[in-house]
């Protein structure tokens, strides 16, 4: 039997992945959390083989944080991304952070239910257009963006300055210089503006408004 946790803050969205998972005998629901903060003292305590979180749940943290808390606990649990978003950003830093799978919300029951169990194994699991991206990020590897600089493109479309993106990431403005000036040889741009354009139509960050 493989215990679950469930974390996504949209209610809904809960019920409704429990009842597909809870057709499975092998399957376990054994908590569910609203939250990253709620997630992470509930999973210390049930010690599940899978958590499986959404990337973006209101004001807290996020599934990134949320998955490298995760993933400090001891023991620590498997992670599995359950989102609807599959931009270069949210991938690799889920990577990253230590996510063992990356699962659209458009995904059949099926492959639901594949992920689940290669995940909670430890095995790599992906949705195939994740898997496309992530291919595509690896065999592109030198002009692929890093976490970092991924984190960096995605705060400058909330129209941070160097300054203010130094403070959030308690780096130098000197390093933030050095990030973006290769970020912008990597999208092949010449300023904030083309890049922030250019990752928003290349698919790599997503609009704001959408996080």
């Amino acid at each position: 039997m493989l215990r679950l946790v469930l974390v996504d803050d949209h209610a809904v969205v809960r019920a409704g992945l429990r009842l597909i998972l809870q057709t499975q005998p092998d399957l376990e629901i054994v908590g569910e959390a609203s939250s990253g903060e709620n997630a992470v003292p509930l999973v210390a305590e049930a010690q599940p083989d899978l958590v499986v979180v959404d990337l973006a749940m209101g004001d807290g943290i996020g599934g990134i944080e949320t998955t490298r808390r995760l993933r400090a606990l001891s023991p620590a649990p498997q992670v599995l991304i359950f989102t609807t978003y599959d931009t270069d950003a949210d991938i690799v830093r889920a990577v990253d952070a230590g996510a063992v799978g990356y699962v659209l919300k458009t995904s059949s029951p099926e492959e639901i239910f594949r992920a689940v169990r290669t995940a909670a194994m430890g095995q790599s699991a992906l949705s195939t257009p994740v898997a496309s991206r992530l291919m595509h990020h690896l065999q592109h590897r030198q002009e692929a963006l890093t976490p970092r600089e991924a984190e960096i493109l995605e705060l400058l479309t909330d129209g941070l300055g160097n300054r203010e993106l130094a403070r959030r990431l308690f780096i130098s403005e000197t390093t933030v210089k050095t990030h973006l000036a290769h970020i912008y040889t990597k999208l092949g741009v010449d300023g904030r503006g083309a890049a922030i354009a250019a990752a928003r139509q290349r698919g790599i960050v997503r609009p704001p408004e959408h996080r």
